[in-house]
């Protein structure tokens, strides 16, 4: 079925979530249902191969962050940076925490994060960890197909966002 929304477009009608949906009815498929098994796998596999080496993602995330660029960031930056992506609001400082009492994080006098030599090693060794865990999840996928579905990805946030702004 064949729906005409507002904007003058033409929309397909959605289908339950079916895994076992064939090529020709994908079009019909719920992104929701996809995109949330497309995160559970992903996070899923990064997560194992990082626990094999005792580190967690969210640890990977604040050496990336802390190392980002100058001036070195601050503990309240890097939180309120990388608290959206965690699991809860006081992740993110735990981390910084742990971080700091394994030394792969240090403080100045003005409380700006560092990461120590340590540190930097263990960022090395995620970041080679994380490319090979990249290269199994985008077996077969090449970076023009990649790049065609993130802008998808991209285009339909907006699309929702621009819906809520609407709807308030």
């Amino acid at each position: 079925m064949i729906v005409k929304p507002q904007t003058g477009t033409t929309t397909t009608d959605q289908a339950p979530a079916d895994p076992a949906a064939t090529d020709d009815m994908l079009a019909t498929q719920p992104i929701g249902y996809w995109s949330g098994l497309v995160h559970t796998a992903v996070t899923r596999q990064l997560r194992d191969a990082m626990a094999r080496i005792d580190v967690t993602q969210p640890q990977y995330w604040v050496l990336n962050r802390v190392n980002s660029g100058l001036p070195a960031p601050g503990r309240e930056e890097v939180v309120a940076q990388l608290t959206p992506l965690a699991e809860g609001p006081h992740e993110i400082a735990r981390v910084v925490d742990q971080l700091l009492h394994r030394g792969w994080l240090a403080a100045d006098g003005t409380q700006r994060l560092h990461l120590t030599e340590a540190g930097e090693d263990a960022r090395a060794r995620l970041r080679q960890l994380v490319t090979e865990q990249r290269a199994v999840i985008h077996q077969g996928i090449g970076d023009e197909e990649y790049v065609a579905a993130l802008k998808v990805l991209r285009r339909m946030v907006a699309n929702v966002e621009a819906a809520g702004t609407e709807a308030t």
